[in-house]
């Protein structure tokens, strides 16, 4: 499946992250509100059309908040993504990359029903 990888998008001086993997069918925006430390306090994810409609999970919420094992999954992830390593081809960057969309399609797969 293709993809594009939009990472950190953020406004100066804001406590929310922006990130975005967009598919050929869909696209997954995801949130990060940082905290005073500068590091995520909750990260919510939202499954939209391109046409920016946005997808119900199979509880029938529009968004789906990150929590225990998968927020800490998403942490660890994330923050390979945002390493000097990463951002300055030290490490293998394609596998951070899949590893990172691979974790959200699980996500994705387990909370939204998808036709």
């Amino acid at each position: 499946m293709n993809y594009k990888l939009e990472l950190n998008t953020q406004e100066i001086g804001s406590n929310v992250v922006f990130n975005n993997i967009i598919f050929d069918f869909f696209k997954v925006n995801i949130v990060e509100r940082l905290s005073k430390n500068q590091s995520a306090s909750f990260i919510i994810f939202k499954v939209r059309t391109l046409n920016d409609e946005i997808i119900k999970t199979k509880e029938d919420n529009g968004r789906v908040k990150l929590k225990g094992d998968a927020f800490l999954t998403y942490k660890k992830l994330a923050k390979v993504l945002n390493s000097y390593e990463y951002k300055n081809k030290l490490i293998n960057r394609k596998n951070a990359e899949q590893n990172f969309v691979d974790f959200i399609l699980s996500q994705v797969v387990a909370n939204y029903a998808m036709n």
